[in-house]
């Protein structure tokens, strides 16, 4: 029996644009399990449609009777629940890896990028959002307007970040090893969050990741690459 799922996931003012890297990283999970779940779109602003998650953010993942938070605790939440299915990480070592390569990401990936994508994000999400965006957003990064003049600093600064991943790549075709897993989608979770936004060229052709991305938007018969992008 198919299980009955259902993913709260961040949305654009297009409601099929599905942006959130960590929402991304729960969509691969759950095709690499073989899962489904019914999508609900969900506006930065719509604290309230996931009140009952006891927390503010998505995604959030419910299952019968089970409601889990965080792209972490979902994936481990399908890990234990699913265990007859595809494993994510490949036992306890790899779950401790991707741990890790998830950590790395969101501490690492996250600040570069968001000072990259905002001005995008910004024009595309739904105007009840735009104010709660933009206050929130410009706490941390300064005036939305001024990201822009440090691309082409930033950019470098994306390809200098990715020196762990590069040199990994060089050894094996995945970080999870000769078959992708959760230690690969939760950093590939943060380049659909630049396809899915922005137009800007992150990584050369010739470079190691550019490669490993596209490995991994074909995956699940191309997933990602049909997901609606800014980026093409």
């Amino acid at each position: 029996m198919t299980p009955d799922l259902t993913l709260y996931d961040l949305a654009g003012a297009d409601e099929t644009l599905r942006f959130s890297p960590h929402c991304w990283k729960t969509h691969m999970a759950l095709a690499h399990k073989g899962l489904t779940a019914q999508t609900v779109p969900w506006r930065f602003t719509e604290k309230e449609k996931i009140e009952f998650s006891g927390q503010k953010l998505v995604p959030v993942l419910v299952h019968d009777q089970h409601v889990v938070s965080d792209s972490w605790r979902i994936a481990c939440y399908l890990e234990d629940t699913f265990p007859e299915r595809p494993s994510l990480f490949g036992g306890d070592g790899g779950r401790a890896v991707s741990l890790f390569a998830n950590s790395w990401a969101d501490t690492t990936l996250v600040p570069v990028l968001a000072r990259l994508l905002l001005p995008a994000i910004h024009g595309l999400i739904h105007e009840q959002d735009k104010d709660y965006f933009r206050a929130s957003r410009e706490k941390r990064f300064g005036p939305i307007e001024d990201l822009p003049s440090g691309y082409a600093e930033q950019i470098q600064a994306l390809r200098a970040a990715l020196l762990p991943l590069r040199h990994t790549l060089g050894k094996q075709p995945f970080l999870s090893g000769a078959q992708h897993g959760y230690a690969d989608y939760a950093v590939f979770g943060m380049f659909m969050w630049a396809r899915c936004t922005s137009t800007l060229e992150l990584l050369e052709p010739d470079d190691l990741v550019y490669a490993w991305r596209e490995r991994l938007l074909d995956a699940f018969d191309g997933l990602a690459r049909r997901a609606p992008a800014v980026w093409g």
